[in-house]
């Protein structure tokens, strides 16, 4: 990295430096200030600086790719001492990072909000986990074919005393960075395995998992320790990872994933086709259950969407692997799924997410119902 990045720089003039971990900082000099022409020359080495980041890194016959996310403050508007600059550029990186890799962004006088709100979440976060404000809610999933329920997915709540019900897409990308997701993931795990004791026998849970639990070297401990408190067999956990956690080759991450398939357990690739080599990640690693994302569901009227569904359908018969569809809303998106023989289906047609009391009325009646039938 800290040799790409000097062959991104103009001249000597220009400096390059680490401030740790994987934080680096240009100082680019004699770029006309804040003008048109200074952001000009920012721009350009911020586009340099991702494509020559962006092309792969080759060790031992593999590619491993590396992405970056960019803030850039321009002397004198965004300030006029080393300390400002440094923490304006620092404020818009957080923005860039927010939005993504390969993303840069210039400092806006709006940031300096945006980075206090971030930072009062990450403060309430830390004291939600100590409290325990944390709840899990379980979606049914449903056997197509014989309409049977098989199981649910346990989903994160977060009730807030002060901001109420916080959306997962806002709390959980700032859990991932802090590392709160490690503890966090573990308390989720071991409660909805402790709360799927109670279904009827066979009835599987699934839990999702971020990249960074499973890199923290603890996770496979974490599973069997969850499994064995609450009793449940392995065969009945799945988890569900997305592709970020394949993108990792670690032999960690592999290693895990692999000690924990062995043991019985079920892997679930989510929001599977949002990503850029889905295919590539099922040949690397082959996963017992593919999860079509829901923006495919709810498009499947589109001609060119219906496609790509009935092909991952396909692909799943081909590879012996369980598809499930999320976010089935409708009678018309359940009945093209059965047509195409797509084995299970998640969504609000299906059940709505329900407290763990509720869960297990569901469940239960299913059960006599399934038997009596």
């Amino acid at each position: 990295m800290a040799e790409r990045l000097q062959n991104c720089l103009r001249n000597e003039t220009d400096v390059v430096a680490r401030f740790g971990g994987d934080e680096f900082v240009i100082i680019q000099f004699n770029t006309k200030g804040a003008g048109p022409k200074g952001a000009g020359d920012a721009e350009k080495l911020a586009k340099r600086i991702i494509d020559i980041i962006g092309k792969p890194f080759r060790d031992k016959s593999r590619d491993m790719h590396v992405g970056i996310s960019l803030g850039i403050a321009l002397f004198p508007n965004d300030g006029r001492d080393a300390d400002t600059l440094l923490k304006n550029a620092d404020m818009a990186l957080y923005r860039a990072k927010s939005e993504g890799r390969n993303v840069y962004r210039f400092f806006e006088p709006g940031m300096d909000a945006m980075v206090r709100a971030r930072r009062a979440l990450e403060t309430d976060l830390q004291a939600a986990l100590r409290r325990r404000e944390f709840e899990l809610d379980f979606q049914p999933i449903m056997n197509i074919a014989s309409s049977e329920i098989v199981g649910a997915e346990a989903l994160m709540r977060w009730h807030s005393p002060a901001r109420g019900l916080v959306p997962p897409d806002d709390f959980i990308p700032v859990a991932e960075e802090t590392g709160l997701i490690v503890p966090l993931g573990e308390w989720a795990l071991r409660k909805a395995c402790t709360v799927a004791a109670g279904w009827p026998h066979g009835l599987r849970i699934a839990v999702n998992v971020s990249a960074v639990q499973i890199e923290s070297g603890t996770f496979a401990r974490s599973v069997i320790s969850a499994l064995a408190f609450s009793g449940v067999p392995a065969d009945r956990l799945e988890l569900e990872i997305t592709e970020t956690v394949l993108m990792d080759e670690s032999d960690t991450v592999l290693k895990t994933l692999r000690q924990l398939r062995d043991l019985g357990v079920r892997i679930a690739l989510d929001d599977f086709g949002i990503g850029y080599s889905s295919l590539g990640y099922l040949r690397r690693f082959p996963v017992d259950k593919i999860k079509i994302d829901r923006s495919f569901i709810r498009d499947i009227d589109n001609r060119d969407t219906a496609a790509i569904v009935r092909t991952v359908i396909g692909l799943g018969a081909q590879l012996g692997t369980t598809v499930t569809a999320e976010g089935v809303e409708t009678g018309a998106q359940l009945e093209f799924l059965r047509r195409e023989g797509c084995v299970e289906a998640q969504g609000y047609l299906i059940g709505v997410p329900s407290n763990a009391a509720d869960i297990q009325r569901l469940l239960k009646s299913s059960a006599v119902v399934r038997q009596s039938g």
